[in-house]
């Protein structure tokens, strides 16, 4: 029998932390963070280094906080955005891998797109199967390497291809942590039927 603290933290909004780093890529980044709200989940950015992080493209985008305020404790997720030198920046970052290794140590999900799963590799999280921007995984790993899909889960790690699979990537974590009704609603809203 499930207790009342079980029910109360069922109705709890899931909670999703994005780190941004320098040489972020915009279109993953802005669109995990857009879908991912539009899901009704909760999504913090957190810049690594400074709280005005400039991406790749040249964007400047003010952070919710930064990197040394975030805690495992509070979070479902944490997804890291793709992009170079972004990713290898986050790869760099202790606080990022040490955030990683705390969600990994708790069976919480962790989850990186395009090239940002090298941050993954460097603190140790990555599992046995995941997906990367074409080309990345000699500078990641080959063995397990996925490439005929856009989102691969392996336990507690999701991982994407790239910008264009960004909205599959965000759909898939609304449909983890919204569930399947919320899901479908917005992959109609979205019109993202190549997902």
């Amino acid at each position: 029998m499930r207790c009342l603290k079980d029910l109360e933290k069922e109705d709890e909004m899931a909670k999703v932390c994005i780190p941004l780093a320098t040489g972020f890529e915009d279109i993953e980044a802005i669109t995990l963070i857009d879908v991912i709200r539009r899901g009704g989940i909760e999504v913090v950015t957190a810049g690594v280094g400074a709280e005005i992080i400039e991406s790749a493209h040249n964007v400047k985008v003010i952070a919710d906080t930064t990197i040394d305020k975030i805690d495992a404790n509070d979070f479902d997720l944490v997804v890291l955005p793709g992009g170079l030198p972004g990713a290898t920046n986050l790869a760099k970052s202790e606080e990022v891998k040490n955030l990683l290794r705390a969600m990994d140590e708790k069976d919480k999900y962790v989850g990186a797109i395009c090239a940002a799963p090298i941050a993954l590799k460097e603190a140790g999280v990555l599992k046995d199967k995941y997906t990367a921007y074409p080309g990345w995984e000699s500078n990641i790993r080959k063995e397990g390497y996925i490439s005929d899909q856009k989102v691969v889960e392996d336990k507690n790690v999701l991982t994407s291809k790239g910008p264009a699979t960004a909205i599959c990537f965000g759909l898939e974590i609304v449909k983890k942590f919204a569930g399947e009704e919320t899901y479908n609603q917005l992959k109609a809203g979205l019109l993202a039927d190549f997902c």
